[in-house]
């Protein structure tokens, strides 16, 4: 329908002119004058999104970079050396992680918007697993400053805070209240996953940078007390982990045989437990719940086992397996229950995959209603029902749905809880600790925490508050005023310390002078470094630049249904050298020059050039002569990792 002649007079939605406009422009100055301006490149360094999605803040860029050889390593040092120094400067346990992180930096990883993204953890599996086989150490640790922390818990939170606690200068004692030091490492992940070898490698690294020292078997709350810790350190960490499951959520949850997933790995992961159930029935949907499955596949069992040696009775600590039972187990029914869809799991792809290879049932959105018993008040299977999730996570069951799974083993892998017994005075409503943004324990001087005991998260997430907490415990400790925590809160490309390594360290200011000069040497140049606020994202690359090239896929040993019984081989196999390098040169160093060259070639002007080869490192490649340059901005156009931008002269 047209509109009316008033419509048209008073309700204007646009228009060409403002009123008193009446020169017509110079169509010369918008069409021909557009192929420069007064802007001229300068170089911008910026957080790629692998590292600003990772929990330890790991300079995945970094150490990319030195695996695929464009930062070249000093002295006579291997690339294999420098890329575990670099990856270790945020994790101390690459091998552990390359394994069992469920990778957020892969799925952020900018070229997923090429092909597929790069295979991070595999990439860092290698370097660990090298650092491992050559017994790389790590550079000496400072003088000490003469303060002790103790850190309460050696799991990977605690290990990581002795770790960053002591290459501040700092001597630290561990208290754990195991035999020995890992926590979820060695109790809560199955050692086909986690080679203790390797584990005990890593671990033993950071012992080695001394004055760490380990009293195992004490239980702070029990064998030492709070008043004492204040007493004799000058900070305390604590990293007590979440190493206590959580119950079923149903009625007749106290059944003998309803346990809890750690319950189960511990007693499997101690060598006690090497025999199954006939029907397993596991509630999760996450990590755990698949590592319970999987070890119960694993472990099959034995049809008529005497009583006193059921699983439970193994869990509970009154007897251990012996091993001459091992060649009388038979397969195992095994099923995982899941209120969430398969893909909205928060068990990682891959393993899920693994599981369904290994003949494990999963049965999603359901949820348990009851756990039913015999006259005996054993457990003998569970009623479920399918069900609904609301906004609140909170399950609800779907009238006329219900169904019975048999059960001789129910497991609940649905969370867990820390151990806060004698501890009340440091827990919340949530028998957990809180923690301000540095990781510093509000109202409790000198007290710090880390890891799950803050919220259960991820191993990589307990590895990178323990880094920030060491930040927060040093500077508490030098009393200096707390920072704020940048933005983006991760481990940087530090390009003034780059200049140092290679002795090109700028020269110290002058009086008077100004920012931004292109001459002058005590100032880098032309060069901004955001990295602390921004993540660039792919929109601000040039992907045209990257051909499309499949991920090299990591080799693994799954068994099938068939296989599954008995077999405790790893599961992955590592990259070798150059499959690790072949990976990393898929890297789109986003937000950093890698030396593509592009804007050197490109140039009408030739006003970019390479910088000498006596100056040059990472990160300062290449230069501008801004008396050449006329703002065309093509190498910014041209450039595809994002690092040149149009802005100096605005």
């Amino acid at each position: 329908m047209a509109a009316t002649a008033d419509e048209v007079t008073k309700n204007l939605t646009f228009r060409k002119y403002k009123d008193g406009d009446h020169v017509r422009k110079r169509w010369h100055d918008a069409i021909f004058v557009q192929d420069h301006s007064h802007k001229c490149p300068t170089y911008v360094l910026r957080t790629p999104p692998c590292q600003g999605s990772c929990p330890s803040g790991e300079d995945i860029r970094g150490w990319l970079q030195i695996a695929r050889g464009v930062e070249k390593a000093p002295g006579d040092m291997s690339w294999q050396e420098y890329a575990f120094r670099r990856l270790t400067e945020a994790n101390p346990f690459p091998s552990m992680m390359g394994r069992v992180c469920p990778a957020p930096c892969q799925t952020s990883c900018n070229r997923n918007k090429v092909d597929d993204f790069v295979g991070i953890n595999a990439v860092e599996q290698f370097i660990g697993d090298t650092a491992c086989s050559n017994n790389f150490q790590y550079p000496s640790a400072p003088v000490l400053s003469g303060k002790i922390v103790a850190v309460i818990g050696g799991g990977p939170a605690g290990l990581a805070a002795a770790y960053q606690l002591r290459r501040k200068g700092h001597a630290v004692v561990i208290f754990e209240m195991q035999e020995q030091l890992g926590g979820m490492f060695r109790s809560g992940i199955p050692d086909y996953r986690v080679p203790r070898g390797t584990l005990d490698q890593e671990i033993q690294r950071i012992l080695n940078l001394g004055d760490i020292k380990v009293r195992t078997n004490t239980r702070v709350g029990k064998d030492v007390s709070i008043a004492s810790l204040e007493q004799d350190f000058d900070a305390v960490v604590w990293a007590l982990g979440c190493q206590t499951g959580r119950a079923l959520p149903a009625a007749g949850n106290d059944a003998p045989n309803c346990i809890t997933g750690l319950e189960f790995l511990e007693a499997y992961n101690k060598g006690r437990l090497k025999i199954g159930a006939s029907k397993v029935v596991c509630i999760g949907g996450g990590d755990t719940s698949i590592d319970v499955v999987s070890v119960s596949r694993r472990l099959g069992s034995i049809p008529g086992l005497d009583a006193k040696l059921l699983p439970e009775e193994v869990i509970a600590g009154r007897v251990v397996h012996d091993e001459t039972l091992v060649a009388q187990r038979q397969s195992a029914d095994v099923t995982l229950t899941a209120l969430f869809p398969q893909d909205k799991m928060t068990a990682s792809e891959e393993e899920v995959s693994d599981a369904l290879q290994e003949g494990v049932t999963i049965l999603n959105e359901v949820m348990p209603l009851e756990v039913l018993k015999n006259d005996a008040g054993r457990a003998i299977g569970l009623k479920m029902a399918r069900c609904t999730v609301d906004a609140k996570e909170i399950p609800h069951p779907i009238e006329g749905t219900e169904f019975t799974l048999e059960a001789d083993l129910i497991v609940s892998a649905v969370g867990q809880l820390a151990a806060m017994e004698g501890l009340e005075a440091m827990a919340n409503e949530r028998r957990l600790i809180n923690a301000d943004r540095g990781y510093a324990v509000p109202d409790q001087e000198g007290h710090f925490v880390c890891g799950d005991v803050v919220r259960p998260h991820l191993l990589t997430t307990a590895i990178g508050q323990a880094s920030i907490a060491a930040d927060s415990v040093d500077r508490y400790l030098h009393q200096d005023a707390n920072r704020k925590r940048p933005k983006v809160d991760v481990h940087r490309f530090d390009l003034a310390a780059k200049l140092q390594e290679v002795g090109l360290q700028p020269e110290t200011c002058q009086a008077g002078a100004t920012l931004g000069t292109d001459d002058a040497k005590f100032a880098i140049h032309n060069f901004e470094d955001r990295s602390a606020n921004e993540i660039i994202l792919a929109d601000k690359l040039f992907l045209g630049h990257f051909k499309g090239q499949n991920r090299g896929l990591r080799h693994s040993d799954v068994p099938d249904s068939e296989q599954v019984l008995g077999h405790f081989d790893e599961r992955l196999v590592g990259y070798d050298a150059q499959e690790a390098q072949t990976e990393a040169a898929r890297c789109m160093s986003c937000g950093l020059c890698f030396e593509c060259d592009n804007c050197v070639i490109y140039c009408p002007q030739d006003a970019i050039f390479r910088v000498k080869k006596d100056a040059r490192t990472m990160g300062r490649y290449v230069d501008t002569d801004y008396n050449r340059c006329i703002g065309c901005h093509i190498c910014a156009d041209v450039c595809p990792t994002g690092y040149i931008n149009m802005a100096l002269g605005e």
